[in-house]
């Protein structure tokens, strides 16, 4: 049936389900789990599916590792829930900002029995919902947990449609105008929407580069803080007016406005990780205990825009040596790296320096 939903539609549906506090249901072949996101849970919604059997509480390896439980699956920790645990031991496992006032948490029991797959998606999912990485996850046979589905109105998607963190994620243009600049008046913003229904992303365009030359360009993830309140905090929005003062000297170049605030882990978590990094965690410290990696960012998105725009060769504004790999590694043949540095001051000098020695960022 056309109508029907395809798998992106389906992955959104359950991302916003997640982000609202509903359940969602994976599926495999045989076993099926219902998932709620750590942060978002109910004390009502965490009853009833604790009422349908044994529950988990999936956690990535970096915070699993903060909580000293054991990750026997590798990349994810499964946590037996305690029978006398509530939401308040949900919250204080899965949110680091109660470690200080709540040391002692455990000792957590995890699982080493049994596939992780579905635990795995239900990571993801939250992962790409902007949340606390974190589930709460129920497995059952997949017919009851398809009745169950069927009954309360729940999403449900095969676990397979979930992709991979590795799997990238295509873009299309779906508008474009004429936008003057303060660097240049000859400005173009096009907007390109990702498949998956996540944030849409911006190419500026100043000038006319020609498509037969490597273009100057620069790739710049959204950064709330820094672009638009002028944060101190990192070097973020002298950044993005000093590459687009550069390109309209230049005459001509894209810059490539990605929305992957906080290294890809949202604006919410960002900010968790702030309040870490005021308790004396660096950058890279705070997202492990967190959950995530150091960098979960997509470059991959602005290679795939630059080629959609027409070109296959740049001159590539950063000091980050991974866009230069990634963008290699999509096919775009990087003629030449043009630092870009600015905006150090006493408030991120610390933050610079943690880039440089555990990011791989060039000084």
């Amino acid at each position: 049936m056309s109508l029907g939903l395809d798998p992106a539609e389906l992955l959104a549906r359950a991302r916003s389900d997640l982000r609202m506090g509903a359940a969602v249901v994976l599926l495999s072949e045989e076993e099926a789990a219902l998932v709620l996101a750590a942060e978002t849970a109910t004390a009502a919604r965490l009853a009833d599916l604790r009422a349908l059997g044994g529950v988990d509480l999936a956690l990535t390896a970096r915070r699993a590792g903060t909580l000293k439980a054991r990750a026997y699956d590798g990349d994810l920790a499964r946590v037996v829930f305690p029978a006398e645990a509530d939401l308040a031991w949900v919250r204080a496992t899965a949110d680091p900002s109660a470690d200080l006032d709540w040391p002692m948490k455990g000792p957590y029991v995890t699982r080493r029995e049994g596939a992780a797959d579905l635990h795995r998606a239900a990571l993801a999912m939250c992962k790409r919902a902007h949340l606390l990485p974190a589930a709460l996850v129920a497995v059952l046979p997949r017919a009851q947990a398809e009745a169950l589905a069927e009954a309360a109105g729940l999403s449900r998607l095969d676990a397979a449609l979930v992709p991979a963190e590795s799997a990238p994620v295509p873009v299309f243009e779906v508008a474009a105008a004429r936008v003057p600049l303060e660097v240049a008046e000859a400005g173009r913003v096009r907007v390109f929407r990702p498949l998956d229904g996540g944030e849409e992303h911006y190419a500026v365009e100043i000038g006319a580069p020609d498509r037969g030359q490597p273009v100057l360009c620069r790739l710049h993830s959204a950064c709330f803080t820094g672009d638009l309140i002028g944060s101190l905090k990192c070097d973020c929005g002298p950044q993005l007016h000093a590459a687009l003062e550069q390109i309209g000297g230049a005459g001509a170049g894209v810059l490539l406005y990605l929305n992957q605030e906080g290294r890809g882990i949202g604006l919410a978590n960002k900010m968790r990780a702030y309040a870490l990094q005021d308790q004396g965690f660096d950058t890279v410290e705070a997202n492990h205990r967190l959950g995530f990696e150091d960098d979960e960012r997509d470059f991959r998105l602005g290679a795939n825009m630059l080629t959609s725009l027409g070109f296959s060769r740049v001159r590539l504004m950063t000091n980050n040596p991974a866009k230069v790999a990634m963008m290699e590694s999509c096919g775009l043949r990087v003629v030449e790296r043009v630092p870009l540095r600015v905006g150090v001051t006493r408030h991120n000098a610390a933050y610079l320096q943690t880039k440089v020695a555990k990011s791989g960022h060039l000084p």
